[in-house]
């Protein structure tokens, strides 16, 4: 009965949702079809893809190459063709753009040249804020993105600011991979006319087909930042789905041949950390020196071998450290750049995260519980050892990419010491080997299909996992309408050999292209399907179902560049014995002025009682959660500015007993001048009568307790750059996050998943709360980069951390504060120096 009451409540609540999309949309409607009745019939998306043209350009060989130096005065760009006549994508698109660009391109044997005149009203009028490489920031840019293949889905992209600051990606279907990093050389030149540049791309950067002759999908993009205006060379129209495909051509590329790309990056490092030992006769201080080499070979035109021996991370950004009370793991960001760069076949599906490879050992917090009364903990590391990583990718001229990626973490162990000083060592990793393997084909229509198999192996254990997937897109002629899918096995086995299997299968279809967008979608999920072994995945034994709809406005109105609604709704099942989990609506709000102030409203509704049986801990158990609904709300001010503003207001209501969370998040931004930028973010959230895990009394009745809190977070941070040159620069970044978390009354879990009075009283021996908690988590990261040489690089770096917890949870602000700088804290400094060397170019010294 219940049943039969859900869905029609939901058939209801579906169609009143429909109605109020019907209304919200009705204006925007009204706005988009004046502009229509004005003779706008580029906005007609069903005759769009007929209406564009490919513009194409023919490439002129030179036997003098120009001098890189932003200035366009070398005689050998007369002979080129000019592209010209950009078209806005932003804020008009198709329009004209309302500032003239030429671009020229040139070629010898060892590489592409390609200039930009960006014509102005003047060069005083371009902005040219300094950044970090691959930042963009505050400034005009250029850029040319290039797809040799022509397959409309992969491709790559150089960008050049006018302060000089290079960018460099990778683009696949799915992805954008801004950690990726070439080698290659650009200038650029403020003129009384406006503002120049030029790059000089190496054959090295780049894979193409081993032809007679090159034809490359290509397109040039030109930003304007004070006016906010973006234009390419070929015409991007936002309505299609899909850059690359959408590109100019460039042909005329003779008889070059792919080089020998063989790069060496040596490198050497010191650190030393200073942390309280708390023994007046041991040291605080301890020293490292480590080398190694990370190496790029391109084993053919199309495939590239990447390797990394004997690497060091000790520079890599802190981690956002929080007081986790949830079921699911915390995911924290992958900062290493040998694990961020060139992996876009290896996150086909998102079966890889990385920061498995070289995590906390798995039996690291056993450690304490197995030594006896008599020993204690010399050492037991909370990092495993990486020893090498490999991988091998690339794609062939027929649009399959293959990609192979191994790492090797070394054994670990914790030593222990007894009162005579005998040592033991308990191992908490066995060696173990990562591997995937990816084959990803491209289809005709933008469309791909994908094969992916991941493994993990423990050697000495039996505790191993292998996951199988299949994931495809298959889009229309018109790229208008989109099936995606995918199949997933995982096989596990434990330490004692017992084996477990389960798979995934999803399946979503719906309209890409276009003013008016929609999707349903399907996921299911078995019980015993896992593969967080090289993967990151939160929820199994689930029925997922969504539909969605969208409605996007991207030519000017009124008031407004563009405007956004999506409304969405979704249910969940459990797979085992499809029992009801969740049911509600989302619905999202964006628009942009022309002022380029930009507000939108985030809601979330759950009409009906829902059941989470993750938080309980217990398979089978659920705890009911009442009927509840949240907005949100945010504004971002115009960032040309030299003070901007970033806000949000969030308010959640749940149907329980004055239960309710509310919260809000402030980050001013201030470019202080073209070399100074510092912004800061500041946050609070409290969350009144959370209900949440405590414990198993006995786990033989499943005797569950839950609590009922108040969390409060607090976290401030601030982030400051000074760029002296486009090749140095200092950046700074703080963080302190605070969490308390203040039990107030303890229930019992009733099989029905409500909750039931308790004798438990949540306390110690001492009579305190055994649960209550405040947590610190206090970083600075100080980073001096310099980049002496192409490629090459001398890092220097601070660090800073503290981390406290206790149960003193009524502190004030400033106390805890206090408090938590008076506690120990780890500093430490390190050095790196990278090398580049190019194969090529030590050859020819030895001639």
């Amino acid at each position: 009965m219940y049943s039969r009451l859900f869905y029609t409540r939901s058939s209801s609540l579906m169609l009143t949702l429909l109605l109020v999309l019907i209304v919200m949309i009705a204006l925007p409607l009204g706005i988009e079809a004046q502009n229509d009745s004005m003779g706008d019939r580029m906005n007609d998306s069903t005759s769009t893809s007929t209406l564009l043209t490919q513009k194409k350009l023919t490439a002129i060989r030179t036997a003098t190459p120009p001098k890189i130096d932003g200035f366009l005065n070398d005689s050998v760009w007369a002979k080129s063709e000019i592209a010209t006549n950009f078209t806005q994508l932003e804020p008009n698109p198709l329009e004209p753009s309302a500032y003239k660009t030429e671009v020229r391109f040139l070629y010898d044997d060892k590489a592409i040249y390609i200039s930009f005149m960006c014509f102005d009203a003047s060069g005083d009028v371009v902005l040219r804020q300094l950044s970090e490489r691959d930042d963009i920031g505050n400034t005009d840019w250029v850029g040319v993105y290039i797809n040799p293949y022509q397959d409309g889905l992969n491709g790559v992209g150089f960008a050049v600011t006018a302060a000089g600051v290079q960018q460099d990606a990778q683009f696949s279907a799915t992805s954008e991979d801004i950690s990726w990093n070439a080698v290659w050389w650009s200038e650029a030149q403020i003129l009384e006319n406006g503002w120049s540049a030029e790059l000089r791309i190496p054959y090295a950067a780049l894979r193409f087909p081993d032809a007679q002759e090159q034809q490359w999908n290509i397109n040039f993009l030109r930003s304007v930042r004070r006016s906010r205006e973006e234009s390419w060379w070929d015409d991007i129209d936002p309505k299609i789905d899909g850059y690359f495909n959408q590109f100019g051509e460039v042909s005329g590329i003779k008889n070059i041949k792919p080089p020998t790309r063989l790069f060496l990056y040596p490198y050497i490092s010191f650190n030393a950390e200073h942390f309280p030992s708390g023994d007046a006769d041991a040291s605080n201080w301890s020293q490292g020196f480590n080398a190694g080499l990370d190496l790029k070979y391109g084993i053919n035109d199309a495939f590239t071998l990447d390797m990394t021996l004997i690497p060091d991370f000790g520079q890599v950004r802190s981690d956002n450290q929080v007081l986790n009370l949830s079921p699911f793991e915390v995911a924290f960001a992958e900062n290493r750049q040998f694990f961020t760069e060139g992996t876009d076949l290896f996150n086909k599906g998102g079966l890889f995260y990385s920061r498995r490879i070289g995590a906390r050992p798995g039996r690291f917090g056993e450690v304490d519980d197995l030594k006896d009364s008599t020993e204690h903990i010399i050492n037991n590391p909370s990092v495993t050892q990486l020893i090498n990583s490999t991988k091998v990718s690339g794609r062939m001229a027929n649009g399959l990419g293959i990609g192979v990626f191994n790492s090797v973490t070394n054994e670990m162990f914790a030593t222990l010491e007894d009162e005579a000083g005998n040592q033991r060592q308990i191992q908490t990793e066995p060696l173990t080997n990562y591997n995937i393997i990816v084959f990803d084909q491209n289809l005709n229509n933008n469309s791909f299909a994908t094969l992916i198999n991941t493994n993990v192996q423990r050697f000495g254990t039996a505790d191993d996992a292998n996951v199988t997937g299949a994931i495809f897109r298959l889009n229309n002629k018109t790229n208008e309408y989109s099936t995606s899918g995918r199949f997933i096995y995982s096989y596990q086995t434990d330490e004692n050999g017992d084996v477990a299997n389960g798979f995934q299968s999803s399946l979503s279809l719906g309209k890409i292209s276009g003013n008016f967008q929609f999707g349903v979608a399907n996921t299911i999920r078995s019980q015993e399907y896992d593969y967080n072994d090289l993967g990151l995945m939160y929820q199994n034994n689930l029925i997922n179902n969504s539909v969605s709809a969208t409605y996007q406005i991207f030519k000017p109105f009124g008031a407004f560049n563009r405007a956004r609604i999506n409304i969405n709704s979704y249910s969940s099942h459990r797979y085992e014995d499809r029992a009801f989990q969740n049911f509600g609506f989302r619905l999202n709000y964006f628009m942009l002025a022309k002022t380029f102030f930009a507000f939108g409203l985030n809601s979330r509704l759950v009409p009906i009682p829902t059941y989470d049986y993750f938080e309980p801990r217990v398979d089978g158990r659920y705890l009911t959660n009442p009927t509840n609904w949240n907005v949100n709300g945010w504004i971002s001010s115009d960032y040309r500015k030299v003070v901007a503003i970033d806000a949000n207001v969030d308010y959640s209501h749940f149907n329980q007993e004055g239960r309710r969370s509310y919260g809000f998040r402030v980050s001013p931004r201030f470019r202080v001048n073209d070399k100074l930028f510092v912004t800061a973010a500041s946050s609070l959230n409290w969350r009144a009568n959370d209900i949440g895990y405590v414990n198993i009394l006995d786990e033989a009745e499943d005797s569950i307790i839950m609590g009922r809190r108040m969390l409060r977070t607090v976290e401030n941070s601030m982030f400051a750059q000074y760029i002296f040159s486009n090749k140095a620069g200092l950046t700074f970044r703080m963080r302190h996050y605070w969490r308390v978390a203040d039990y107030n009354r303890y229930f019992l879990l009733g099989q029905d998943g409500a909750l039931q009075p308790s004798d438990y009283d949540g306390l110690d021996e001492n009579l305190e709360s055994d649960h209550n908690i405040s947590f610190n988590a206090f970083n600075i990261d100080c980073i001096f980069n310099w980049q002496f040489a192409p490629g090459s690089f001398m890092t220097v770096v601070w660090k800073n951390s503290i981390f406290r917890d206790t149960k003193l949870v009524n502190e004030q602000f400033t106390e805890n504060v206090s408090n938590t700088f008076d506690a120990d804290q780890t500093n430490s400094f390190s050095i790196r120096i990278i090398y580049f060397l190019d194969y090529l170019t030590i050859k020819n010294a030895l001639r």
